[in-house]
């Protein structure tokens, strides 16, 4: 809104209106918008882990459970999973000591991440509305309700399920409270009405740089910050030498550490992501379907937000982007409105603020670094949507203002109020039920297939919950059904080597892991298949050698360090086989087979004081673990420590894993 001004003679019909005092109202209202939020979420409080990422980053991995020196080091030196976030990680590391591995304590954590987001938005909310919107003090509680509308329209809103009832899209509301935090920090520190401003810009920057160490995606807020310094806060342009004049030097100043923070932040993403082969060039890419996907991002985003139905963990796009209805629409669609907010910007800057802001925070992924099919998510609205819920707010104040002016009768009024009221229920209503097709694997991909039945992932990924549960037959039937979409689908092709593993044709298994490393032999995970299906049936020195293929790709598959150890020790390669586990331990340093395992060949080379050493931990990891024991025992006893030795009975070796 613009220079809105309701001081008029009704200020006093305005105090008898208002019956709530506003300094009750202040803490009232964001006490309302966390339990509301909660309420409407609390279904995913029964929700486990998904077969999404779900298990290779929690369950599976188990050097972020808890918060010792090992676990920190780890946390702040891994890009584990092309990210770099070690902030997120220590989140887990504490969810790990509270609640173990009970998925329940997982998500409590993220929704209480997700209201605390939901509260900062409201003041971030009321203190944009209170700059763009000049007030008398009895304006003061509807200027707190629109508030409370601009936060629960975000909060309450479908697009916010993913990225809150999905564990591992934690990383998104724990850099959103950050971000939040810093934007928060940044306009009292620049409205000139605080005190000490240079204090809050520098709680700005701080908060800025821990959003980055939970996620990278806040890269372009420097940018949002500029476009805020241009309105509603007035800092830049508006005139000759108001862009880049005397006086504004200091504002230009103070956003270089923001920019050099972002720029940071966005080589270490690109380094993350680069030894996995996920980053293509645009002229790799081609320019012109790197812009039609990212017009088509922009217009996808925006209309999940007016109509949020159908949605879906994954929007898969086509092979062929470029000049398709789609693409084109999309594009008319956000030249148009940016064209249009730009004519009435003098009438209406906060629709052109706003529109920019979205389109800043969206481009890191709607640009895509990483083009793999599958570009855009829910998630990806978590921030870039935000100041949807700010015009929605001022929109509700608007017509208060015209009620309270006269130009809105009772009726119109109470229908406005009404309708406001009635939207909140309806995305808090459909919020509800979108939880629900979180609560599992199979319900998630279940849920997919309804909307998008030919989704090859979701065939995939369904095929794999089933191969779980020992449905081999139904696993098979999806893996098929996703060949039939694309007969080079290399996941596919693993999946069905994995049900013929578990039905005991090795064989059968071998040649679709064959065909799957032919179709991408760049894919470390195929590789590692492979290499895992030939050493099972004693063909080790070409497991060997394909285990050597996927570290070459993915040198920090700690599980592939491990099964080439084991492979190099059943053929007598000890100093190769000590090698491979110590690397193991170096990326896993709480993996309680490989310090069995190189407790065992260290034993079998003589390396006693190290074997020993590598054998207790295990044992500390794994108390009941006999045959750690029984190889301590021995390696006692090769000592002369007999007062230690513990009886050996059995001779155990390492096995794949």
């Amino acid at each position: 809104m613009k220079g809105i001004n309701t001081s008029s003679p009704l200020d006093s019909e305005l105090r008898r209106r208002i019956a709530l005092p506003s300094n009750l109202a202040s803490w009232l209202i964001p006490i309302f918008i966390f339990a509301f939020t909660v309420v409407v979420f609390l279904p995913a409080l029964e929700n486990g882990f998904v077969n999404w990422d779900d298990n290779m980053l929690l369950q599976q991995n188990p050097n972020y459970r808890g918060l010792g020196w090992t676990q920190l080091r780890w946390m702040f030196t891994t890009m584990y999973m092309i990210h770099y976030r070690p902030l997120t990680w220590m989140t887990f590391g504490i969810d790990y000591l509270l609640w173990g591995m009970n998925p329940s304590g997982y998500h409590l954590t993220s929704l209480l991440f997700h209201c605390a987001n939901a509260v900062l938005f409201y003041f971030v909310a009321l203190r944009l509305l209170r700059l763009t919107i000049t007030i008398p003090r009895a304006a003061d509680l509807p200027m707190r309700l629109a508030a409370g509308f601009a936060a629960l329209s975000f909060s309450l809103h479908p697009l916010r399920v993913e990225p809150v009832v999905w564990a591992s899209a934690r990383n998104d509301v724990v850099s959103g409270f950050f971000l939040l935090l810093a934007l928060l920090c940044y306009l009292r520190g620049t409205t000139g009405k605080e005190p000490h401003p240079k204090r809050w810009s520098i709680a700005a920057l701080i908060s800025y740089a821990l959003s980055l160490l939970a996620k990278s995606i806040g890269m372009t807020f420097p940018l949002v910050l500029l476009i805020l310094d241009v309105y509603p806060l007035k800092r830049l342009g508006g005139g000759s030498g108001k862009w880049f004049g005397p006086k504004t030097r200091q504002v230009w100043r103070e956003k270089v550490p923001f920019f050099l923070l972002a720029l940071s932040a966005g080589v270490i993403a690109l380094a993350a992501r680069y030894p996995y082969g996920t980053i293509k060039t645009f002229g790799e890419y081609g320019i012109i379907s790197v812009l039609a996907q990212a017009l088509y991002g922009v217009s996808l985003y925006l209309w999940k937000t007016i109509v949020p139905l159908g949605l879906s963990p994954l929007y898969e796009l086509p092979t062929a982007i470029g000049w398709n209805w789609p693409f084109l629409f999309s594009g008319v669609i956000v030249i148009g409105i940016t064209l249009a907010l730009l004519a009435i910007r003098q009438n209406w800057p906060s629709g052109l603020a706003t529109w920019l802001c979205y389109g800043v925070m969206l481009a890191p992924v709607v640009l895509g670094v990483a083009q793999t099919g599958v570009i855009l998510a829910d998630r990806y609205s978590y921030l870039s949507c935000l100041g949807w819920g700010v015009l929605a707010g001022s929109g509700l104040f608007f017509c208060w203002n015209l009620w309270v002016s006269g130009c809105m009768n009772r009726s119109g009024y109470l229908l406005i109020n009404g309708l406001a009221v009635a939207i909140l229920l309806s995305l808090g209503s459909l919020t509800w039920k979108q939880t629900q097709f979180w609560r599992d694997s199979e319900t998630l991909w279940e849920h997919t297939l309804t909307l998008v039945p030919e989704s090859k992932i979701a065939h995939i990924d369904l095929g794999y919950a089933l191969i779980e549960r020992g449905e081999l037959n139904g696993a098979m039937d999806h893996f098929y059904r996703a060949l039939k979409v694309d007969p080079d689908l290399a996941e596919a092709r693993s999946g069905v080597g994995q049900v013929l593993a578990k039905r005991g044709d090795l064989k059968g298994a071998v040649e679709s892991f064959r065909r799957a490393v032919e179709l991408t032999p760049f894919d470390a995970k195929a590789q590692y298949n492979l290499a895992y299906a030939l050493a099972t049936t004693g063909e080790l020195e070409e497991a060997i050698h394909h285990f050597r293929q996927a570290l070459d790709l993915d040198p920090v598959n700690a599980q592939a360090h491990y099964n080439l150890g084991v492979a190099l020790t059943l053929l007598g390669k000890l100093d190769e086989a000590t090698d491979q586990f110590q690397q193991a331990l170096a990326i896993e340093p709480v993996n309680a087979k490989a310090h069995y395992s190189l407790g065992v060949v260290l034993t079998s080379r003589g390396k006693l004081e190290e074997a020993i050493d590598h054998l207790r931990q295990a044992l500390r990891m794994e108390p009941e673990n006999a045959k750690a024991r029984e190889w301590l025992a021995r390696a006692l006893a090769l000592q002369g420590r007999e007062d230690e030795t513990l009886k050996s009975q059995h001779k155990a070796s390492p096995t794949l894993k």
